[in-house]
């Protein structure tokens, strides 16, 4: 995994809600998600407008935890930059689910046809799951 992805996870974890704080030693068992999003060409602005008022709210319906977003700033593999975040879950099998429903919902699917009218906004999608290790700093409560 690129270093600043790692970095970016690292800041995510400033977001994550007090109960995280106290959660027993050892392995932890909540999943995270760090997904990465290659905006199609031009469609950066629009990626984001979908995000900021639309997906972040059918997440949370879908039991989905939005931990955090970015946008990367532009290099050669990706010039326009990309939108990264991370999602938290109960589990595997909770993340499983909550996708299944997400993408079914007619809510979603409806903003989904509208905002790609004119082209798909995503070109392509990376996901990497990770878990909390033993000896991880407890996670910050979100900031006012």
């Amino acid at each position: 995994m690129r270093p600043a992805l790692l970095a970016c996870f690292a800041l995510a974890a400033i977001a994550a809600p007090a109960s995280a704080q106290q959660a027993a030693p050892g392995p932890r068992a909540e999943l995270y998600e760090l997904r990465t999003y290659y905006p199609a060409p031009g469609k950066l602005a629009a990626l984001n407008a979908r995000f900021r008022e639309h997906t972040l709210k059918l997440f949370e319906k879908h039991g989905m935890r939005n931990v955090a977003y970015w946008n990367e700033q532009p290099t050669s593999e990706a010039p326009e930059g990309r939108v990264i975040y991370v999602l938290a879950y109960p589990s595997r099998e909770a993340r499983e689910a909550s996708w299944a429903a997400f993408s079914a919902d007619p809510e979603w699917r409806t903003v989904a046809a509208r905002s790609e009218a004119g082209g798909k906004l995503v070109a392509k999608v990376e996901s990497v799951f990770m878990t909390l290790t033993d000896y991880s700093p407890p996670l910050a409560p979100p900031r006012p």
